[in-house]
């Protein structure tokens, strides 16, 4: 940054050339890896009545509370709601590894 002030360049060209593309890979992963906290945080609140959406909502959470009630006549009710939340979330951490791994240069091959 001292050479390019020093060759005279803007602090708003130094921002976008420079600091923009390395803060940008880190904050690409924090994103994904933050989403995949959100939904199972969503899911566990619904799950136990204080998520954000109003009753009879289609929610993970709500269908996990409903499908409880069916546990001893149809146990899959329960599995596929829980399946979709651990997918969703494996898949956003995936997300964020990869793009980890392809915009950090400072990861090997």
């Amino acid at each position: 940054m001292t050479a390019a002030r020093t060759a005279g360049l803007s602090s708003t060209r130094i921002f976008f050339r420079h600091m923009l593309p390395n803060a940008l890979a880190p904050l690409l992963v924090s994103v994904t890896l933050a989403l995949a906290t959100a939904i199972i945080t969503v899911a566990g609140l619904g799950f136990v009545g204080l998520g954000p959406a109003d009753p009879g909502t289609p929610e993970w959470g709500v269908m996990l509370t409903e499908a409880g009630k069916f546990l001893r006549t149809d146990p899959l009710l329960l599995f596929y709601p829980a399946l979709a939340i651990a997918l969703t979330a494996f898949a956003f951490n995936l997300v964020g590894d990869g793009l980890r791994e392809a915009m950090d240069p400072k990861v090997g091959d």
